[in-house]
């Protein structure tokens, strides 16, 4: 039984990562210290014979009894709200905690997978954007906390590969939703869903005509295991090239709550906040075989019951405590 270590284990992909290694016959050793996750996400998993939950924080020195073969490095807060609110344990987390799992690979002889991101392209100067293109990050503005903490971790990942042949995977993951995503994680998708079913004005920044390219939950962690499993050492794109605007997402899940009272309002665009997002997935499509299969409208349909649940859950709960 493969043994694998998935640090960030109990957040949105985290937790998906632990079923789909779970399901694999790996035995999943989930390490998060819980300042973005949560409990109710892997609380299925606990007491199976082949999972473990350590609640520590990678940014120290992290030790794991007897053989690792695979680390999944997805320790991050990963939304605007979490990483303006915790900058430095952002940067930390993508600095401290890549060099203290990288270091944990050297030692255990383990294949390492970096969750890096879309964000290492910044507001991006080429449209789609290849693997091969550089990026337009600010590294002071108030987003750099989160794109240098994963460019810093991409460097690091490949001077390991390089200098102690540590066998290292980089994915560069694309917008993302699904079950378990937050409530107020302040993503688009999120935001929109819970303000629809709360008939609350839905808040569409700008003027809604920045885009980005949405990819359903399932779809990126198939593309996860096969760039795991592959033998390719650069990054690689694995995302939804499928590109929507800001707005006509927002319409787009309000036309799916027919019962919501909301109406779609404009507040001003965030500080560096990229106008296009859509990546090439050429390479994901040669190397791994891998594209998306589930269509967005298929996507938001299983994502708003997740949701209405989970809106149902806190309201249920705030009027007990009122």
């Amino acid at each position: 039984m493969p043994r694998t270590l998935i640090t960030g284990g109990a957040g949105f992909l985290g937790s998906h990562l632990c079923d789909r290694f779970i399901s694999e016959g790996h035995e999943v050793i989930c390490m998060d210290n819980l300042s973005t996750g949560s409990m109710e996400n892997i609380s299925h998993l606990l007491g199976l014979p082949s999972f473990r939950f350590i609640h520590y924080d990678v940014t120290q020195f992290v030790y794991v009894e007897g053989p690792l073969d695979y680390i999944l490095h997805f320790a991050s807060p990963a939304s605007p709200i979490d990483y303006l609110k915790l900058p430095i344990q952002t940067l930390k987390v993508g600095s401290l905690g890549t060099h203290k799992t990288l270091g944990l690979a050297k030692a255990k002889n383990a294949r390492f997978l970096i969750a890096s991101t879309s964000e290492t392209y910044g507001d991006p100067a080429e449209h789609p954007q290849k693997e091969t293109y550089w990026g337009n990050v600010n590294p002071i503005g108030i987003r750099g906390v989160y794109d240098e903490a994963k460019r810093f971790a991409e460097a690091l990942t490949m001077a390991y590969h390089r200098y102690h042949a540590v066998d290292t995977r980089i994915i560069r993951i694309f917008n993302t939703y699904g079950e378990r995503m937050r409530i107020h994680d302040g993503r688009a998708i999120p935001a929109f869903m819970s303000q629809a079913l709360r008939s609350e004005p839905i808040t569409v920044f700008g003027d809604g005509s920045q885009t980005r390219s949405v990819c359903y939950v399932s779809d990126l962690i198939e593309g996860i295991y096969r760039l795991l499993m592959s033998d390719y050492n650069l990054p690689v794109n694995i995302g939804n090239p499928d590109e929507v605007t800001m707005l006509q997402l927002a319409e787009e899940i309000l036309a799916m709550v027919p019962e919501s009272k909301s109406k779609i309002t404009f507040e001003a665009l965030p500080e560096d906040d990229p106008k296009i997002r859509q990546p090439d997935i050429t390479l994901a499509k040669a190397l791994l075989g891998w594209e998306p299969k589930v269509p967005r409208s298929e996507g938001l349909k299983r994502t708003l019951k997740y949701f209405r649940q989970a809106v149902s859950a806190e309201q249920a709960a705030t009027s007990v405590g009122a």
